[in-house]
């Protein structure tokens, strides 16, 4: 996403490569803050093992050994791959205060986050699947 040397990529470059590269459900969820419905999500019931990457960049996000069944309706994680895999910020949006979370890389949006999670973490990642891409383990 970066420009060539010498050139400056503008935001409306940005967003236009964006536009050409995601599904409409996809640009909307990732691009301007929206959700897929609830229990719709590809990756809500895989249980394949593997790397959950940024649908948009392909930033490494989460581990398959972090995902749960959390029934919330979207796959649930209990912590990111690293610290810096994910950027979180608080969000005000519907009447209500929550714990938004982005792609650092590209700063897609991609779910939000919640202190009720069940695991020893307590931590809930809800992330909506069309934000994923999964890049599954070989078989050995």
């Amino acid at each position: 996403m970066e420009g060539t040397a010498g050139s400056r990529e503008t935001s409306t470059d940005i967003e236009k490569e964006m536009r050409d590269r995601l599904t409409r459900l996809q640009y909307h969820v990732m691009r301007e803050s929206g959700t897929e419905r609830p229990f719709s999500g590809e990756y809500l019931h895989t249980d394949e093992k593997g790397t959950y990457r940024c649908a948009a960049c392909g930033h490494e996000l989460f581990s398959s050994e972090a995902k749960f069944d959390s029934h919330c309706g979207w796959p649930a994680f209990d912590a990111p791959m690293t610290d810096e895999s994910v950027t979180e910020m608080e969000d005000r949006s519907h009447g209500m205060v929550r714990v938004e979370v982005r792609c650092p890389n590209c700063d897609s949006h991609l779910g939000h986050v919640f202190n009720d999670g069940p695991t020893s973490t307590g931590i809930r990642y809800c992330i909506n699947s069309c934000a994923l891409d999964l890049q599954r383990e070989e078989s050995k």
